[in-house]
């Protein structure tokens, strides 16, 4: 069942004071690091959260290795218009 839609979406975009292009540069960045992850082969996309708030990344979740949260953060701040990146990302041996 869709709760909100369309109507949920245009509240949320109204009370967002950034303006609709920065939202959607931010979306694009989301997107973007999130499709580098999915191809890579040390960083586990579904284990990890992206968030990006006026051009400023924040990682969260868990990987098995500190070479993964390492790789997870350095792809999050190789795509253009990232600002910053914060990683709240823990190791957590499988």
């Amino acid at each position: 069942m869709l709760v909100g839609g369309a109507g949920a979406g245009g509240y949320y975009v109204g009370k967002d004071k950034r303006p609709v292009s920065q939202i959607a540069e931010d979306a694009r960045i989301t997107a973007e690091i999130n499709k580098l992850y999915i191809g890579d082969s040390i960083v586990s996309a579904r284990k990890v959260d992206v968030d990006t708030y006026m051009g400023v990344v924040t990682l969260w979740g868990n990987l098995s290795s500190q070479e993964a949260v390492d790789r997870a953060v350095s792809i999050a701040e190789s795509v253009k218009g990232v600002i910053k990146v914060f990683s709240k990302l823990k190791v957590i041996p499988d």
